[in-house]
């Protein structure tokens, strides 16, 4: 059996089809800022904050990466309202992605802090930093450049799953999809033009980011951790160091 593809009357929905990718672009690029401040306030509570915000955070991380993306969406615009928490679909799905998001990236910046070592520690409180100091310009930044191509993975894979806010009625690109094959009954013309499409945005953004990463963290990244024990955190940060009284 052959197969006639039929693309013609697909610019009637160019307009459509660009608003879809704008909204989903727009939906990533705002769960991103917020998912990275959750990350950094989350790994940053799980390595230094006193043991019942730890295992507030390691709960929280445990339950959202390990229940399915669609479900915490379903649950933020049908659950919440039932609390008296009223959003629209797209607060809705910014909020569910941030949420989703911020787990992943405690994890991931995490596992960038635990990787420094304690000599650079030792030598910025020697310098004289204050602890949160020494968290700031010395921990944060390297951590966060040996595990940027891990977030920028996640950053995409939220992207991708995004795709799932429709269900909710956000007009993304998959909502745009759904729209023009209930209008043209062309659905694998429609389905390959947006399989395609988040093909480009994947890799134009991972482009993107990629080289932003190297200007952020131009000479950054840690080289070698020089047997960081996970219990150096002990002696860092807002709750150690005690080298200097004041603040620089």
């Amino acid at each position: 059996m052959t197969y006639a593809f039929d693309f013609s009357g697909f610019g009637l929905y160019a307009g459509m089809l660009a608003r879809g990718v704008a909204v989903t672009l727009g939906l990533t690029a705002v769960s991103t800022v917020l998912g990275a401040i959750v990350g950094i306030a989350g790994a940053s509570v799980a390595v230094a904050g006193p043991k019942w915000a730890r295992w507030l955070v390691a709960g929280y991380v445990e339950l959202i990466r390990n229940t399915p993306f669609i479900v915490q969406l379903f649950f933020v615009f049908f659950g919440l309202p039932s609390l008296g928490i009223h959003i629209d679909e797209v607060q809705a799905a910014i909020l569910a992605m941030t949420v989703n998001l911020g787990a992943y990236a405690i994890e991931i910046v995490r596992a960038g802090i635990d990787s420094i070592s304690r000599g650079q520690v030792q030598a910025a409180q020697a310098l004289g930093l204050h602890g949160r100091q020494v968290f700031r310009y010395v921990v944060l930044p390297q951590a966060i450049a040996n595990v940027f191509p891990a977030l920028l993975s996640q950053v995409l894979i939220v992207m991708l799953g995004s795709a799932v806010v429709s269900q909710i009625s956000v007009p993304d690109l998959t909502y745009a999809a759904n729209f023009i094959q209930s209008r043209n009954f062309r659905s694998f013309e429609s389905y390959l033009i947006i399989t395609a499409t988040y093909l480009v945005l994947s890799i134009v953004l991972r482009q993107i980011l990629n080289r932003l990463g190297r200007g952020l963290f131009a000479g950054r990244a840690a080289r070698g951790n020089e047997s960081a024990p996970r219990n150096w955190r002990n002696r860092l940060m807002w709750r150690g160091a005690r080298t200097l009284p004041t603040e620089r």
